[in-house]
């Protein structure tokens, strides 16, 4: 997709998927306690992998690895299920996707996890750590669209 273009407008699918992401959050708080924090899941998965790289000694390692399986087996499934191609915008410039894999890293560990655990899970449990980091990371989105769609 080129930059200006407009982006697909999908309202029901898009209110679908939103439920779907609630209710596994739920179901994860409900069974396990857990917040469900990509970034959190990823870490304490990978501490069992690569030991040091993440946070835990690996505890509970199948739910951190069905949770992650999900969520890469979930488009396979629709495509399966539909017939239809997942449509994927992704940059070819392997050196800026690297930067910017560094960089959500980066910010998930400053800001003590990620759009997901503080966006979803946090605001819903009245966090002010999750209503600051959220405001923080929405404002430099808007700010960086701004920047790449109305300036460069």
């Amino acid at each position: 997709m080129e930059l200006g273009t407009a982006t697909a407008f999908t309202p029901w699918a898009s209110l679908f998927g939103g439920m779907l992401i609630g209710l596994s959050a739920v179901i994860l708080m409900g069974t396990l306690g857990r917040i469900a924090g990509i970034s959190g899941i990823t870490s304490g998965g990978l501490a069992r992998v690569l030991p040091g790289l993440g946070k835990g000694a690996g505890a509970e390692w199948s739910w951190r690895l069905a949770f992650i399986g999900g969520l890469v087996m979930a488009p396979l499934l629709v495509q399966l299920l539909t017939g239809a191609a997942i449509p994927q915008d992704v940059p070819e410039n392997l050196w800026a996707m690297l930067a910017a894999g560094l960089l959500v890293g980066l910010g998930t560990a400053l800001g003590s996890g990620c759009t997901s655990g503080h966006g979803v899970c946090g605001l819903a449990r009245l966090s002010p750590r999750s209503l600051a980091a959220v405001a923080s990371f929405m404002g430099s989105a808007a700010l960086t669209v701004f920047v790449l769609r109305h300036l460069l």
